[in-house]
């Protein structure tokens, strides 16, 4: 039984009221799911071809969350010393274990986007 007195102070630590926070904010930001998705789903890439397959991403924005999903350990990228230099991405094992959780995330959308469509009709036509 948890008491008002037993709790941590979600005040002192802001990631004791939300312990998922951290994760939301390494796994979902603007691009990283669609690249962790491209390299889960097609496998090892290079740059170019990322870029191609994520739309709207400028080629800047697309090296620096490289940059960081390699730095946080999902991504690893492979330099080949050849003329020219290759660069390959590729998802990481600790990327990997992120599947289960994009799976269910992708069945919640095919079962719920409909509804939160129709909530949010509802709601704009009562603003209306």
């Amino acid at each position: 039984m948890t008491t008002e007195t037993s709790r941590p102070d979600a005040a002192a630590d802001p990631e004791l009221a939300c312990p998922i926070s951290p994760v939301v904010d390494i796994v979902f930001s603007r691009w990283t799911s669609p690249i962790l998705w491209s390299l889960h789903a097609f496998g090892r890439q290079r740059f170019v071809e990322l870029e191609r397959r994520i739309e709207n991403i400028t080629p800047k924005v697309l090296t620096q969350r490289l940059r960081q999903l390699e730095r946080d350990g999902l991504v690893v990228r492979t330099y080949h010393p050849e003329v020219p230099p290759r660069v390959e991405y590729e998802i990481s094992e600790l990327g990997r274990t992120l599947s289960p959780l994009f799976a269910q995330i992708a069945e919640w959308g095919a079962a719920n986007l409909e509804h939160v469509e129709r909530a949010r009709r509802r709601y704009d036509d009562a603003g209306a």
